[in-house]
């Protein structure tokens, strides 16, 4: 693995990043690879799917790799300078104000790394897992005609509260008597209660990073549709294994019924929805990745390598 790495951004330099950069190898055309991180994870986990992706490359050559934590989160231990004084530090910084940094980051990388002064000619291609998912899509939005290709594993649903995935068995109307056998209206009360304590928008994160207006910034999955180097970019979209899921959610206080009943068909329909980002003869899935929960480069990295091996063949 590439040596770990500091570095102040012009726009922030009273802080800085952690980042790991990886060279091109081979006779590979000039572009990079970006992974994203979820809330979760910090870039550290995404090792197991390089090593993987450079062994299945051997030979063949890679273009240049980028890993880094954001601000206040993994490596990086400096808060976001943007945040001081904020009134609410979980909520200092929208994903945004994230998309600036990585836009930031990624012009003095290329340049100091790539020789490469000109960002814009430099074609991306986005990795990345839960919000991650969404801080690739509005960098695609925000900065058109530069990601050729998107890998989306298990994004976060964006335009959602997570609460309303599960009926309200107080709203007026309800019905208990049209419930599955196996679901309760105390069940779906706990279940909404304990997702609004973990999930919910209004609650923030460590890394001071808010979700409270990721609703209006990506309001559907199925849209707009994005503009690449070459027209549109290529975009593979991956669903975590249902009963995995099911399985990760009971050991968090979820039984498995109120996932595989409620949580996995909502997050399918929101990815069915991902593949229309793009035209379709440049979509691909959803797919399942076998055996991998929310985090899937952690559980799965074999399958990560591979699918994203087959969108650089195809987005470069």
């Amino acid at each position: 693995m590439a040596e770990l790495e500091h570095i102040a951004l012009t726009t922030k330099p009273s802080a800085k990043i952690s980042y790991t950069f990886h060279g091109p190898t081979g006779t590979s055309s000039p572009a990079l690879i970006v992974f994203l991180n979820g809330l979760g994870l910090p870039q550290a986990a995404w090792g197991p799917t390089i090593e993987l992706l450079q062994e299945n490359h051997k030979g063949a050559g890679l273009p240049a790799i980028l890993t880094y934590d954001r601000f206040g989160q993994g490596q990086t231990t400096d808060s976001d300078p943007a945040d001081e004084g904020a009134a609410d530090p979980t909520h200092g910084h929208d994903c945004l104000e994230v998309v600036r940094d990585l836009r930031q980051l990624l012009s003095q990388i290329t340049k100091d790394k790539l020789e490469i002064s000109d960002l814009g000619s430099l074609p991306l291609v986005l990795v990345a897992n839960s919000i991650g998912g969404a801080l690739a899509r509005l960098y695609a939005q925000e900065f058109p005609g530069t990601v050729a290709g998107l890998l989306l594993l298990d994004s976060v649903l964006a335009n959602s509260d997570f609460v309303s995935i599960f009926p309200d068995p107080d709203a007026e109307g309800f019905d208990a008597g049209n419930l599955p056998s196996d679901i309760t209206a105390d069940g779906l009360r706990a279940a909404r209660e304990r997702t609004r304590r973990i999930f919910h928008p209004d609650n923030g994160s460590q890394e001071g990073l808010s979700r409270k207006n990721l609703r209006t910034l990506l309001p559907a999955s199925d849209g707009p549709v994005l503009q690449g180097p070459n027209g549109h970019p290529f975009v593979t979209v991956v669903g975590h294994d249902f009963e995995t899921f099911a399985e990760n959610s009971s050991r968090m206080g979820l039984p498995q019924v109120y996932s595989l009943k409620y949580t996995n068909p909502y997050w399918h329909k929101y990815n069915e929805g991902l593949v229309k980002i793009t035209v379709p003869e440049r979509s691909k899935g959803p797919l399942i990745a076998p055996g991998a929960g929310h985090f899937i480069q952690q559980d799965n990295p074999n399958f990560v390598a591979q699918e994203l091996g087959e969108l650089l063949s195809k987005a470069l």
